[in-house]
């Protein structure tokens, strides 16, 4: 059974820095390629950052350029974003996802993030 749980989101000011992490569990994880998503009210999903299994490939969204980072570590079957510099604009709820094969289908309940004074 596939399951996604992430974690870390939370109320932060203009400028501050998140953690999200993203338990796995139920399917291959060091071998399938991971992204995160968000989706902000009213919006659709955005992807926002992708890692190769082994971790030595990333990408990140233009909006998030310089200021996000994901990684892994498969030994934890978990991947985590680093958000840096975070505005009021990445406010949203936070999802990571397998980005291929059949477990691509599953979705977790995500983390809310929102950026405030």
């Amino acid at each position: 059974q596939v399951q996604l749980v992430e974690s870390g989101g939370g109320l932060v000011q203009p400028g501050g820095s998140l953690r999200l992490s993203c338990a796995a569990s139920g399917f291959p994880f060091s071998s399938v390629a991971m992204n995160w998503y968000r989706q902000a009210p009213g919006k659709e999903r955005e992807l926002v950052a992708g890692i190769t299994p082994s971790g030595g490939s990333t990408n990140v969204a233009d909006s998030v350029k310089g200021r996000f980072t994901i990684s892994r570590d498969n030994a934890k079957k978990t991947v985590y974003l680093q958000m840096n510099s975070l505005k009021p604009e990445d406010t949203a709820v936070y999802y990571c996802k397998a980005a291929g094969g059949p477990w691509r289908l599953y979705w977790g309940q995500g983390t809310q993030v929102t950026v405030s004074s």
